[in-house]
């Protein structure tokens, strides 16, 4: 692709209200390298992040991690494993608080802390930049 082919494609993200970096990142759920938790499919996912349920497959307590509100790749997250846009995620968010029926997933600054809270924590499940993962962390599903 040279510069000119590549400029117009930018601008074609930025017409369609899609950025630079939500397209560079691949997300990927994860768990701790330790975590009894092998697979989840990405309806599973879902439901976790969005509380639909509090339990993985295996009766145990599932804790979501979240990245940042502002973060990009939770922008991407979101889009791929429950299509939904932020403000989507945010009404939903709001309306759960708002009746009582529960309180969004903890948040994390980065992939960073996600990948320290999903390893020191059997329980927790978190996303990551695809490029982040390493021995310390097992992908659950891929979108």
């Amino acid at each position: 692709m040279n510069a000119m082919q590549l400029k117009r494609f930018l601008a074609g993200l930025a017409l369609a209200g899609v950025s630079w970096s939500a397209v560079a990142q691949d997300v990927v759920p994860v768990v701790g390298a330790k975590s009894p938790i092998a697979s989840l499919d990405a309806a599973q996912v879902a439901d976790i992040f969005l509380g639909k349920t509090s339990r993985f497959p295996d009766g145990s307590i599932a804790l979501p991690v979240d990245q940042q509100e502002e973060s990009p790749l939770r922008e991407r997250f979101y889009a791929q494993f429950a299509g939904k846009s932020p403000a989507q995620v945010k009404a939903y968010w709001s309306k759960i608080i708002f009746t009582g029926r529960g309180q969004p997933p903890r948040q994390a600054a980065d992939s960073i802390e996600v990948k320290r809270i999903v390893t020191n924590n059997p329980h927790a499940i978190g996303y990551i930049d695809a490029s982040q993962v390493d021995a310390s962390v097992r992908v659950l599903a891929a979108r």
